[in-house]
């Protein structure tokens, strides 16, 4: 198998169903998901540790998902059955709920960092909303399956609350944006 096929050279790649300008949005849209699942692989090496050997069989799994995600905006006809699912994205937020009780209580904004694999974490989170803004602008176009985006909201969510729980798991602190106002505490004060 040859890696490059000379049919891209003047601008335009093959997608499922035809051919599109390399700049078209339906390229930016599953480009940037590649993106941010290249990140995840990156976080993933770094978690070496015991503590969080669940945590990289979860994001493997995302990593296959992704790749889902992407194949179902290359489609340009709906000739193939997509494979972003509800399920998927109901999976996102019962780890979403779990990983929030999990981690120490947010009383304020965090910047990201903390471990290596945290950070790299937040730098997939933020890629991901750059990749569901693309597919939000490829949706006014075109077509989509719609899990992806809520995929994409959903994992982005996922993202913030696994990195917390890295950090923790690793006895590393957050670290908190020293301006920041208590904007997380709970609102059932007594009037």
């Amino acid at each position: 198998m040859n890696l490059y096929t000379r049919t891209g050279d003047k601008g335009q790649t093959s997608i499922i169903g035809g051919r599109v300008d390399k700049d078209h949005l339906r390229v930016e849209a599953y480009g940037t998901i590649d993106e941010a699942n290249s990140f995840v692989g990156h976080a993933m090496t770094y978690l070496l540790d015991e503590n969080v050997q669940d945590i990289y069989q979860e994001l493997e799994k995302i990593q296959h998902e992704l790749f889902d995600c992407g194949g179902d905006l290359a489609v340009a006809k709906e000739k193939y059955p997509y494979k972003t699912t509800k399920d998927m994205v109901e999976f996102l937020e019962g780890r979403i709920d779990a990983y929030v009780k999990e981690a120490p209580e947010l009383e304020r904004f965090i910047l990201p960092g903390g471990s290596q694999a945290s950070a790299i974490i937040h730098i997939a989170r933020t890629v991901t909303r750059r990749a569901e803004r693309c597919t939000v602008t490829l949706q006014k176009e075109a077509s989509i399956n719609e899990y992806v985006l809520h995929y994409l909201n959903r994992l982005s969510d996922y993202l913030f609350a696994v990195a917390r729980v890295i950090n923790f798991r690793l006895h590393v602190k957050d670290v908190e944006y020293e301006r920041s106002a208590l904007v997380f505490r709970n609102n059932t004060s007594k009037d």
